[in-house]
């Protein structure tokens, strides 16, 4: 036998493992994400990439979650992050050039206790999934919108505040903005959410992507980190065309 077959044997034999590799968390739901989200490609669970969450959700309409992916360095592609029992379960999709670091700390709404996933692909084609599950008394994703209840509240959509924190050879920013991240799921009002944002550099070239979900909670939080210290651009869109700017 030669060696080409042999080294397309093992391909195909580590490949089938990976697929049918128990989830450590036992949800579900785990074998419909693997197959709607990562159009059932191979995976592999990786306690290196780290997805932090409180263990119980004190405020299920404001849940963070910190995903950490920087152990695989330069090889992430991209991140798939969800929620797996929540009604509306993708949160973002992240996409990280060479300047970002593959890290990102979001806020949340949840529904009820759920595991929380991090996939992340690597340049081979194999998604690394980290998970984390928090318990809540839920309702999060269903609760009247606290935005929508401030007079005045239209006034200020689409600010940005935030500030630039420097890491030694890196920089993180933090930052909010104020959009009520409409659902769709509370009656009488229709999806009305940030569905994309872009990292720029000062030259407009795009340093990273994020595709937002309603997952996210209202009034977004977001951290994200950079390699030096480059002045950098977010841009922003809701589903309803409304553009955003700010500068860091």
């Amino acid at each position: 036998m030669s060696i080409r077959v042999l080294l397309l044997l093992f391909a195909f034999h580590a490949s089938s493992a990976s697929a049918f590799e128990p989830d450590p968390l036992q949800s579900v739901m785990w074998e419909y994400h693997h197959k709607g989200l990562l159009n059932s490609e191979p995976y592999v669970f990786d306690e290196r990439i780290q997805v932090h969450v409180p263990p119980f959700a004190e405020d299920s309409r404001q849940v963070p979650v910190h995903i950490d992916a920087r152990a695989l360095g330069d090889e992430v592609v991209r991140i798939e992050a969800w929620a797996d029992l929540n009604p509306i379960p993708r949160i973002f999709t992240f996409t990280p050039g060479e300047q970002v670091v593959p890290l990102v700390a979001i806020r949340i709404r949840v529904q009820q206790a759920t595991p929380i996933r991090a996939a992340v692909l690597t340049r081979d084609g194999v998604w690394h999934i980290g998970s984390a599950r928090v318990e809540a008394a839920g309702g999060g994703c269903t609760a009247p919108s606290v935005v929508r209840a401030q007079a005045g509240w239209e006034d200020h959509l689409g600010e940005v505040v935030g500030a630039r924190f420097p890491r030694g050879e890196f920089s993180r920013l933090r930052l909010q903005i104020s959009h009520p991240m409409d659902n769709g799921l509370v009656g009488g009002i229709p999806e009305f959410f940030l569905n994309q944002a872009e990292l720029r550099d000062a030259d407009g070239k795009v340093m990273a992507e994020l595709e937002l979900y309603p997952a996210v909670a209202e009034n977004p939080n977001l951290s994200l980190e950079v390699k030096g210290g480059q002045e950098t651009h977010l841009w922003l869109r809701d589903n309803n065309g409304n553009e955003f700017e700010a500068a860091f």
